[in-house]
């Protein structure tokens, strides 16, 4: 189920405009970043209409003004002229000037607009126009360059293109882009971070040179307000266009993303004409680095398809939860730093989709792992209970792969140390006690027994009664002499805590608790036992029953309030020189075993029993 929710998460973020979103935040923020080269390298030189040239000339601008501006243009030695304003309609009274120039000087290039139906200037020759149509993705940036549309009449060539073919000659670059012979890398519907994009034509990302670095003067300083040095002209391809912020010829790029100030950072159209004829300038240039590639889509694909199973890998290899969660986020953060050092280098590859599969599909495995476990969790807490200590428990938890099976444990043979208890007198206590007070009673002495237990090692596997049963070395052990040691060092706490108890009991008026401990050593055979409906962890074999006798024999030799009788099998395996205080009963028969035990009975102790270290020392 969690890896189902995570391809469906996928499945809705590939469909999601969120995926081509995400990567083109990425893209914006690197190109905001990377150094670009000033447009002062290029022979481009843009005339720009702004609010002063607007205030001095009016608007629309008068075509006679245009006519001069670009006589002193043409007699500076601009080698190209692109007017990068519609005038299919004339403005003034002497429109025939503009039309004239156009018609004959071979340097003029008039725009015109497909999208939108605008024509160029009447009378220019169609292989002197160009299209300024731009290209602007889902959000309205400007991040593509549609450089030409191949099987088009002579007239419809982009501006750059065709600016390019009139101030420098280079009519091979069409003619190349014609045959299919002109390298890319062009862009498909799947290049990059793009999803299904419209990538109709000759498509390739935009190489910006710095935002404002072209040579920029107005109508005004062409006209004389200002001299123009010669060398921003002669040679030069020159733009003539609108920067006024009136006219709203402005454009978002990747780097008004990242631009702060009061002012969104908008570029001037005829500004995006000229960093587009600096791309096409730089396709001369043998190995420019500037240029963007792209991976095919295929390899995109293949590399999302990897990321999914590196995901579902390294969130299942691990079996802490911790070291694979540090490892995908490691991971992660590789592969992001990864793609910004491609992106760094003009190589542009998606990153949401693949760095999503990892994270959800290392995230399904982890929320799979955490249901899993839990499900063990309750299974080791339904078989157990509370009855282990806090160490044994997260014990059982490191081992649970191994000690369950289809949430049980198996049955295994283990050699164990049984403590059994029974409280003394309990039929004649019960006489003089309410329900209420006797439970009370009971549970007073058994929240004393059950930690001395428990802090041990031991768990206690059930109460009996008045009684319980519990296991040292079962389901995991420490060795066979630490678990005889620990039990007989829980007998001990619980021979202190009876007369500790006994103490408060007496200052309350209530009946003093006495308490018949046996402990034996021996093989069980331990695992679940029982059905779905009731499964209870099982601990069988001659080792209990002998507990179960020792715990019984002989009431009336009682001479204390907590009596442990212990057998040989579990006094030998205790390390020598103990201080032990012992009472040699002999060797006894008990019921249901044919050979006799030779049983001991535990007087005492040191106080601080967790530090038996001393020889034993046994007396009869």
């Amino acid at each position: 189920m969690p890896y189902a929710a995570a391809g469906l998460l996928l499945l809705a973020l590939q469909r999601s405009p969120i995926n081509e979103t995400l990567n083109l935040l990425l893209y914006d923020l690197i190109t905001s970043l990377r150094q670009a080269p000033p447009g002062t390298d290029k022979p481009i030189t843009i005339i720009g209409i702004d609010e002063s040239d607007l205030a001095t000339y009016g608007f629309p601008i008068d075509d006679k003004v245009l006519c001069q501006a670009i006589d002193r243009l043409i007699a500076e030695g601009a080698v190209a002229i692109g007017l990068d304003i519609y005038r299919d309609q004339g403005v003034g009274p002497d429109q025939a000037c503009l039309r004239e120039r156009f018609r004959t000087n071979p340097r003029l290039v008039s725009i015109f607009n497909v999208a939108e139906a605008i024509g160029p200037v009447p009378g220019t020759p169609p292989d002197r126009r160009g299209f300024n149509d731009l290209v602007l993705d889902a959000d309205g940036v400007i991040r593509r360059d549609l450089v030409h549309v191949a099987g088009q009449d002579e007239a419809t060539v982009s501006l750059p293109l065709r600016l390019l073919e009139v101030g420098k000659g280079q009519r091979n670059l069409r003619q190349r882009l014609e045959k299919g012979s002109e390298p890319g890398p062009w862009l498909d519907p799947a290049s990059g971070g793009y999803d299904q994009l419209d990538a109709a034509g000759f498509q390739q990302m935009l190489s910006f040179h710095q935002l404002g670095s072209f040579h920029l003067w107005n109508l005004q300083d062409v006209l004389g307000r200002r001299p123009i040095p010669r060398d921003q002209i002669r040679g030069h391809i020159v733009l003539i266009g609108s920067t006024a912020p009136s006219l709203r010829d402005l454009f978002p790029v990747p780097q008004t993303r990242s631009a702060l100030g009061a002012k969104q950072l908008l570029v001037p159209g005829v500004e995006i004409h000229a960093h587009r004829l600096a791309a096409l300038m730089d396709r001369d240039v043998a190995g420019d680095p500037r240029r963007l590639r792209t991976l095919p889509g295929w390899v995109e694909r293949v590399a999302e398809v990897l990321a999914v199973v590196l995901g579902i890998v390294l969130g299942e290899a691990f079996r802490l939860l911790r070291r694979s969660v540090i490892v995908v986020v490691l991971v992660a953060a590789l592969m992001v730093g990864g793609a910004v050092l491609l992106l760094y280098n003009f190589v542009w590859v998606g990153l949401s989709l693949p760095l999503t599969g990892l994270i959800a599909m290392a995230g399904a495995a982890w929320v799979r792992r955490g249901a899993s476990s839990q499900k063990q969790r309750q299974q080791i807490e339904r078989l157990l209970g509370q009855t282990t200590s806090p160490a044994v428990a997260r014990q059982l938890w490191n081992q649970r792969d191994g000690l369950l099976s289809d949430g049980r444990f198996e049955g295994r043979q283990l050699p164990v140390t049984v403590l059994m208890s029974d409280t003394c007198s309990f039929t004649s206590v019960s006489e003089r006690l309410t329900p209420g007070e006797l439970l009370d009673w009971l549970n007073r002495g058994m929240a004393l027994f059950v930690p001395a237990i428990t802090r041990r090692g031991g768990m206690v596997n059930k109460f009996t009664g008045d009684g319980l049963l519990a296991v040292f070395g079962a389901p995991l052990s420490s060795g066979e002499q630490a678990d005889a040691k620990a039990a007989i060092d829980a007998a001990l706490a619980i021979q202190r805590a009876v007369a500790s108890l006994n103490e408060e009991l007496a200052k309350e008026g209530l009946p003093a608790m006495g308490l018949r401990v046996g402990v034996h050593s021996g093989p069980v055979l331990a695992g679940s036992m029982g059905s779905s409906e009731r499964l209870e962890y099982a601990v069988i074999g001659d080792a209990v029953n002998c507990a179960s006798r020792l715990e019984s024999l002989d009431k009336e030799r009682q001479t204390n309030l907590c009596r442990v009788l212990v057998s040989s099998s579990t006094v030998d395996l205790l390390p020598k020189g103990l201080p032990l205080e012992w009472l040699d009963w002999g060797a006894m028969s008990v019921k249901g075993r044919t050979e006799p035990l030779s049983i001991w009975e535990l007087r005492g102790g040191l106080r601080r029993d967790s530090a038996l270290e001393s020889a034993p020392a046994t007396e009869s």
